[in-house]
């Protein structure tokens, strides 16, 4: 039984841990590294994150500054920002450095940004009712007794629901992060 629950746990745990990394992803008023995250750039052949393609920083709070490791990269690396639609960012480059100015969020901008945390929100939701759903079929069709499934369901209910806080308590947090100006 005590199995059961600890996979539920860790699958939950991992769905969290998905959600904190998408909401990194979600623009706020400053720049940080995070924004660029998810960019692939085409390098040596192949799409690589732009991680392992150059040092990401962010000098000024509207500013991230992106130094390649290697100088050939550097027009594969802003168009790669340019053309990810998701950002809405202009790269500049002085062919050394990329310079990617943050422009200040509009009200709307920041209410679609918000509807985007809400999606995140629901896809986190999502993974752990799937999680919750194969810990309850998983005790079910286990050998136990009528009291020990109930008793595996109860606490799974109970960690569905601190779990459904701590990803509520993130969500609000990173709400008024974006609706600050």
């Amino acid at each position: 039984m005590e199995e059961i629950i600890n996979k539920f746990s860790e699958d939950a745990d991992k769905a969290i841990v998905h959600f904190e990394e998408e909401l990194k992803k979600l623009r706020t008023g400053r720049a940080h590294p995070g924004m660029v995250d998810g960019v692939m750039a085409e390098a040596y052949g192949q799409k690589m994150p732009l991680i392992q393609l150059a040092t990401i920083s962010t000098p000024e709070p509207q500013l991230i500054q992106i130094s390649p490791f290697d100088p050939n990269n550097l027009e594969a690396i802003s168009s790669s920002i340019r053309e990810n639609q998701t950002l809405g960012l202009n790269p500049m480059d002085d062919g050394k450095v990329i310079r990617v100015q943050i422009p200040p969020l509009t009200e709307e901008r920041r209410k679609q940004i918000v509807k985007q945390l809400g999606e995140k929100v629901e896809d986190c939701m999502i993974s752990m009712r799937n999680a919750r759903h194969d810990g309850l079929k998983q005790a079910k069709s286990g050998d136990f007794s009528d009291d020990d499934k109930k008793h595996v369901q109860n606490r799974i209910d109970e960690e569905m629901s601190s779990k459904k806080k701590q990803v509520e308590e993130l969500a609000k947090a990173k709400e008024q992060e974006i609706l600050k100006i």
